[in-house]
């Protein structure tokens, strides 16, 4: 046992020295009363709400509805608005009084409802309706609220209802403290397609297995037998897994689920972000899982295997006698994003140690689904937490994996599926994007749809792949960047279609980590469309490797302009931020999109060292690739079977390849490709058979073309092969400026010294391009300004 694995088990001393069940307090009746559930609330909302800031909660705020003419009605019912990312109401009056008028001045006026007189104040926090049922005449109803929450009035809704319908829907909305961005429009905004609530139950949706037509896939993703040689994927894989072990000790790891089961605690850690770390309790842990399960596939290290064991020996000990074992208590489940963030995070990270040989991994997922599918909490697991649309891409992955079974895409068709949103996509709707309806749009909604591309292998329903294939085209042709960084992330403000922003929050490492998911499910049923590796390989270089700071952490923003995140003092990179989370997931699967395989053969997708060892009809067949691309664009194959083998190689050939691609065998040429296919080479392979080819790599440029201020013209992304390249100031922190014309920059362009893929300009000393990955604190541009 070499030292860092002996100082690894020695850190185990603590978390396992009980070595006893946890002493387990909750009962489970009670934790499902405390979460009280059937309790009519308000599902997020995010831009399409009312708030009327204030000074303070003692100003007076009111917002009044006109029904166009004298009305009867028998209901009013005010939806409170939610607090940014959490589970809280926002701004729902603490004092308030309904009132009812055929008089706008309200000079006369009927009280509806009184709130006012009361000395105790209003609770109203966890986005739960106020409704008063009784029946008024009149044509205006006016909210008046005397003492504010968190200095504002907020409300998503005010319905005025008769007979079961909002009769104020679209009707002219008034307000006392007029102002830009108010938006009182919005509380009588039309119904959203799966209505206002939490709850969402459709049984009608459920498809049984016996009317499944599974769709296999064509190929398939390796999880184990390829090894790395000398490289960047291999050097990216070692700063993984320094990252794993320097970031976060086992007993922080493990904290929050000894904390949940009773167990004896060290001192907490106050090195790390309590946001990170204790308010989504358990996602370290599942964090750590999905990195080092992932890497222990492919890079043996005792040390990460032996801490990977340890956590899951944790999470094993912590569980609850019915297979519950989140780190949070089940009354929790509804809390900030555990129900989805979290979840999420442990179930991918099992699934990973599972398939790194962990021999509990699988059968503790699979115990916890077993509770979970049949938990009363399941009606509101995807409007109630959260982001709770991420929560159903674990039931798929599960469903997948080999404890799967059917409930899983049962329950995912019941309480997650959205029939609106599935038209929306396959017509195309950008607002199914940028305007998604419930809680905030996001780049998880890359997330979102993985699983409707699960249910389509799962069922063979067809309504499922259009969804999925209009996400694909919506996404893409509106909100990706040159080099593929998604321009729509998790900012509080709107993305509009083809906005491209630069200096907006772009480029989140998780939504492009969810992107390469999502397109390796395209490839592995459509191997022979060559854009679905296209993407995947631009995610990698242009924004998955270029977030990893060394050994060090993981950025959350791969930023096109500036600074590069990650190197400012006290940047959040090792804090177990959701990049992080995502990001040592890819890392961790690096080798997984170099090949995919048939049973026929294999295709060879990414151009790295590296070697593969396949079965074909039950005969080995071994595959030695040795490249230094991106650096150099000269690329070997050599074929090793035990006998003479009749197997299919596709070589692939890239978009971004100025011109066919002529591969050689044994120094002859024998086949040719263009660029956006795959050359196919079906024959009997002997023993010392070598391909050979020259990757067409090359330079080009391509406009901005965003909303960005200050970037109308003049301003071009540069591009090698699949690489983004960054313009970098090298003498002071001005933003670089190229003194020639985009048309002209290629031929100008004179290589470093020593430096692969470096350039300076000729006539220019301080700009140098450079690979995007290889940027570090300078001031830099992925579109500098050009000469016109």
């Amino acid at each position: 046992m070499n030292g860092l694995c002996k100082l690894a088990v020695a850190a185990c001393a603590w978390t396992l020295a009980t070595g006893a069940r946890a002493q387990f307090k909750y009962n489970n009746d009670a934790e499902v009363a405390a979460a009280r559930l059937g309790v009519e609330r308000a599902a997020r909302i995010y831009f399409a709400h009312y708030q009327s800031p204030a000074t303070d909660n003692g100003q007076m705020r009111w917002v009044q509805i006109d029904l166009g003419s004298e009305q009867t009605f028998d209901e009013v019912k005010l939806l409170p608005d939610n607090l940014e990312g959490s589970f809280l109401s926002f701004g729902f009056p603490l004092h308030f009084r309904i009132e009812v008028s055929n008089d706008s001045t309200f000079a006369t006026a009927a009280m509806y409802a009184d709130y006012c007189v009361k000395m105790d104040d209003y609770c109203n926090q966890e986005n739960e309706t106020f409704s008063v049922r009784k029946q008024a005449t009149g044509r205006y109803v006016r909210l008046t609220a005397t003492k504010l929450r968190d200095s504002r009035l907020a409300l998503q809704k005010m319905m005025v209802v008769r007979h079961g319908r909002d009769i104020a829907e679209g009707c002219p909305v008034s307000e006392s403290h007029p102002a830009p961005g108010n938006n009182p429009q919005a509380l009588t905004r039309p119904e959203r397609p799966m209505g206002e609530y939490v709850v969402t139950d459709h049984p009608e949706n459920v498809i049984f297995p016996a009317d499944w037509h599974p769709v296999p896939n064509v190929v398939e993703t390796p999880v184990k037998g390829v090894a790395l040689g000398n490289g960047l994927f291999r050097r990216v894989m070692e700063n993984n897994i320094r990252y794993l072990m320097n970031s976060f000790s086992l007993d922080e790891l493990v904290y929050n689920f000894r904390q949940k089961a009773g167990l004896p605690l060290p001192p907490r850690s106050e090195r790390h972000s309590y946001f990170w770390t204790h308010q989504l309790p358990g996602s370290t842990a599942g964090r750590f899982l999905m990195g080092a399960g992932g890497t222990l596939r492919w890079m043996q290290n005792e040390a990460l295997r032996a801490r990977m064991d340890s956590v899951i020996d944790v999470i094993d000990q912590c569980k609850e006698p019915d297979g519950y074992l989140m780190a949070y208590p089940k009354r929790a489940i509804f809390d900030f994003e555990n129900g989805a963030y979290v979840r999420s995070w442990i179930s991918h990270g099992l699934i990973e140690a599972g398939y790194a040989g962990n021999p509990k991994a699988f059968g503790l997922l699979r115990g916890f689904y077993d509770w979970f599918e049949a938990s009363p909490f399941l009606p509101e697991m995807l409007r109630r937490p959260g982001q709770g649309v991420q929560g159903a891409i674990p039931l798929t992955r599960t469903y997948f994996s080999p404890v799967g079974k059917p409930e899983e895409i049962a329950v995912m068709q019941r309480y997650f599926q959205q029939n609106y949103w599935m038209e929306w996509l396959a017509a195309r709707n950008t607002d199914a994007i940028w305007k998604y309806p419930y809680d905030r749009p996001h780049n998880y909604l890359v997330t979102a749809i993985e699983p409707y591309m699960d249910l389509y292998r799962a069922t063979g329903d067809e309504r499922y792949l259009e969804a999925v294939k209009g996400f694909w085209d919506l996404f893409h042709d509106n909100w990706e960047h040159i080099g593929g960084s998604l321009a729509i992330n998790e900012g509080y403000f709107p993305y509009p279609p083809k906005s491209l922003y630069l200096k907006a929050n772009t480029g989140e490492l998780c939504g492009n980590a969810f992107w390469v998911k999502l397109n390796q499910r395209f490839h592995n049923i459509y191997p022979y469309e060559e854009k679905y590796m296209s993407e995947i390989e631009k995610s990698l270089y242009n924004v998955v490797i270029p977030n990893q700071v060394a050994d060090r952490g993981i950025a959350y923003f791969a930023r096109m302009h500036g600074r590069k995140q990650g190197f400012e003092p006290n940047a959040e990179i090792a804090t177990n931020t959701c990049c992080e989370g995502q990001g040592t997931r890819i890392y961790g699967s690096l080798p997984e999109y170099i090949y995919s395989l048939a049973p026929d053969g294999v295709q060879v997708n990414l151009f790295e060292a590296s070697t593969l060892t396949h079965q074909v009809d039950g005969h080995r067949l071994e595959l030695r690739m040795q490249t230094e691309f991106p650096y150099g664009n000269d690329v070997s194959v050599a074929i090793s079977c035990d006998a003479p083998l009749e197997a299919c190689l596709q070589i692939r050939v890239p978009e971004w390849a100025t011109a066919p691609l002529t591969v050689k065998l044994n120094g002859e040429r024998i086949a040719k490709g263009n660029p956006g296919t795959y050359v196919r080479l079906n024959r009997v392979w002997n023993e010392g058979d070598e391909l050979t080819f020259t990757l067409p790599a090359a330079f080009r440029t391509t406009r901005y073309a965003g909303m960005e201020k200050g970037f109308e013209h003049g301003h071009y992304a540069l591009e090698y092969g699949p690489v983004l390249m960054a313009a970098v100031c090298t003498k002071d922190n001005t933003e670089p400026f190229v003194p020639c014309s985009a048309k002209d920059v290629v031929a100008r362009l004179q290589p470093v010294e020593g430096k692969p893929l470096h350039f300076t300009v000729a006539g220019c000393d301080d700009i140098e391009f450079m690979p995007y990955y290889e940027v570090e604190g300078q001031a830099f541009s992925n579109f500098p300004g050009y000469k016109e």
